[in-house]
């Protein structure tokens, strides 16, 4: 099993959306409450697209997770700050056929080099719910660690939950 990640383009709506119609109710826990727009074709093309635009700005940096070949999930850097703060969040999801096999770990890993190498960040932020053991172990394993909780952080699963917040910095 090969696991790479890359920079999005808009021809992985069709694969992408795929994915999340298969995987909907498995990430309902864990993710806003998505319209069903979001898990069509064209939802995802426009996601893809406005992502690029803030690729292009250097505020996102936004991957698609690939096995052989084949997109299994996303991994992203948002809201990347340059200055004296040289940040950005981490989130990431992967199908739930791959899940618990190492390939969020793999991706992880892939775009924290990517973050401190290639974009020259310094710190690199990740909230998960506090439930969410599996994403915990994800981070830990990719040498973040935890540093607070943020009370009603996310509108996720349809209500205001907490995170437990993780760092990882360029020189630990």
């Amino acid at each position: 099993m090969t696991v790479r990640i890359r920079v999005v383009d808009a021809e992985d709506a069709g694969a992408l959306a795929a994915v999340l119609r298969r995987n909907r109710a498995f990430l309902a826990p864990w993710d806003p409450v998505r319209d069903d727009a979001y898990f069509t074709v064209d939802g995802q093309r426009t996601l893809l697209r406005q992502s690029l635009r803030r690729y292009e700005q250097g505020l996102d940096w936004p991957a698609v997770i690939t096995v052989d070949g084949a997109p299994v999930g996303r991994v992203n850097l948002n809201n990347i700050v340059r200055g004296a703060f040289c940040s950005a969040d981490l989130g990431y999801w992967v199908d739930s056929a791959h899940n618990g096999r190492g390939v969020a770990t793999a991706a992880v890993a892939t775009i924290v080099a990517t973050a401190f190498t290639d974009l020259g960040l310094h710190r690199l932020q990740a909230g998960t719910l506090p439930h969410n053991l599996g994403s915990q172990r994800v981070l830990q394993r990719n040498g973040f660690t935890p540093i607070g909780v943020a009370p009603r952080y996310l509108h996720i699963a349809g209500r205001w939950q907490d995170h437990l917040l993780f760092q990882r910095l360029a020189d630990d």
